[in-house]
């Protein structure tokens, strides 16, 4: 008579996400080798996963190589030496050289920043605007399409 008048319950599992090994607020990683500091990193969230960090307002400077290259966007995720950054993205160079983008990737190892829309560079009075920029900050390169630049030019005496 029990089973007549009770039924088992039927419970819906769901499918639970990947869960971060930690969470931190106010994040800050210093990367140092021999010859000092190599990378700081900081935000105002930060979640450790196995593989990548995930960060909120990342604010990430590279001292790894001739020229420190700083790079502050809403949010980020560094991984295997990469850095993918998202929204209101502004790249600086210690020589005067930026660009501001929405969507970009930075690779530590190469030292190569890539964004895939639309960007302003400019350093002093000098301007471009274009799609598709890749920057390589060690050999000096930049490659676009769609560029409109305008460039202040120096007389000679």
């Amino acid at each position: 008579m029990i089973l007549f008048l009770f039924k088992p319950l039927e419970i819906k599992q769901q499918a639970t996400g990947e869960v971060p090994m930690f969470t931190i607020s106010s994040f800050v990683m210093h990367e140092l080798d021999s010859n000092g500091l190599v990378t700081l990193m900081n935000g105002t969230n930060a979640n450790k996963f196995t593989n990548r960090y995930t960060i909120d307002n990342m604010d990430y400077t590279d001292n790894s190589k001739k020229l420190i290259a700083n790079m502050k966007a809403n949010s980020g995720i560094y991984k295997n030496d990469k850095v993918y950054l998202d929204g209101d993205i502004i790249y600086s160079r210690e020589d005067g050289l930026t660009f501001e983008t929405q969507k970009a990737v930075y690779d530590k190892k190469t030292s190569i920043a890539t964004a895939d829309g639309e960007f302003v560079l400019y350093r002093g009075s000098n301007r471009v605007v274009g799609k598709r920029l890749k920057h390589n900050s060690s050999s000096e390169q930049i490659e676009s399409k769609s560029v409109r630049a305008v460039y202040q030019l120096k007389e000679s005496k």
